[in-house]
């Protein structure tokens, strides 16, 4: 198949690529690099096995010729992380809400199935115990910067599955909990990776807020096949499918994991929220997903635990200091 992946630079978008390239796909990766990397597909792209746009989504002509003659569109391209929505609110609202309806409406222009990355954060602080695709959102206020990025990703399901309901294109979103892996980086407000990079560098281990806050870390290496299985699922048509982890752990206790498995000497650091991100910010005490529809669709269930996925991070981070690339 004729694949298109848009973001496929960045963290989860790269390993994506690697999957599709096993299974003998064909592909081509938009991606403006902004929060990518092209390191991270330099290899595929040199081996002639990936082609590289680099372009916006933004921009509807590259987008268009991007989808045209594809047999399938994963669209991960997006504004992401805590401090990225935090510094560039406006800019990551654009990018969030206009380039999703770009790719969509080239998507449905061409009759191409297509899946949509969506993200936890729709659920705002509703912290009940197994989050269900029809659980409730419960969002902040709409003038706290916090909340758009979780508003932005909502409004882009829905433009996604109804414009794919008016035309019968296939179409899934995927709700993913805090995806973590190789290759994932900090600078954008990305606990994991942070944490093992201070930890590597025995500097103090910085958690924001009182580290109480409850968390569901899932690896990549589960997630990535169960996007491409759902996208050829046609039950998973016009659904948004929770994929994650369900290994529940406070960001506190995260912390003392990574300390452990690097055998850091770091010291565990409590920041308020006000001085890491600002006056105003609201952070949610749980989120657990509930991942039986994911289950009863293609008997998705993750395999690798914390520890599996803090030593894949740490061995990846320490190979990157090696070679002085960004971490």
């Amino acid at each position: 198949m004729k694949t298109l992946v848009t973001g496929g630079a960045g963290f989860i978008g790269s390993h994506l690529c690697e999957f599709l390239i096993g299974q003998g796909h064909e592909v081509t990766v938009l991606d403006d690099l902004s929060t990518g990397s092209a390191a991270n597909i330099a290899g595929l792209v040199e081996a002639g096995a990936v082609r590289l746009v680099q372009g916006s989504i933004l921009d509807p002509a590259v987008v268009g010729e991007c989808v045209r003659g594809k047999d399938a569109v994963f669209h991960l391209a997006a504004a992401v992380g805590v401090q990225t929505i935090i510094d560039s609110p406006l800019h990551s609202l654009r990018v969030n809400l206009h380039g999703t309806e770009n790719v969509v409406e080239a998507a449905v222009a061409h009759g191409v199935p297509f899946s949509v990355a969506s993200t936890s954060e729709v659920y705002g602080k509703n912290d009940a115990d197994g989050l269900t695709e029809d659980s409730d959102r419960i969002l902040g206020s709409p003038l706290l910067s916090r909340w758009s990025y979780a508003a932005a990703k909502g409004l882009d399901e829905l433009v996604a599955h109804t414009r794919a309901a008016e035309t019968g294109t296939p179409c899934v979103t995927y709700r993913l909990f805090n995806v973590v892996g190789p290759r994932q980086t900090g600078r954008y407000g990305m606990v994991l990776p942070r944490f093992v990079a201070q930890a590597l560098a025995d500097e103090p281990i910085t958690v924001y807020g009182d580290g109480t806050q409850r968390r569901c870390f899932g690896a990549v290496q589960d997630v990535v096949p169960a996007m491409v299985k759902l996208l050829h699922t046609p039950a998973a048509y016009g659904r948004a499918v929770n994929l994650g982890g369900r290994q529940e752990i406070t960001i506190s206790g995260l912390a003392e994991l990574v300390k452990e498995l690097t055998g850091s000497t770091s010291e565990i650091s409590l920041v308020p929220y006000d001085l890491a991100y600002g006056a105003g910010f609201e952070d949610m005490r749980r989120r657990m997903p509930d991942l039986s529809l994911a289950r009863e669709l293609i008997g998705y269930t993750p395999r690798y635990d914390l520890t599996d996925i803090v030593r894949s991070i740490t061995d990846d981070i320490a190979q990157r200091q090696r070679v002085r690339q960004p971490v």
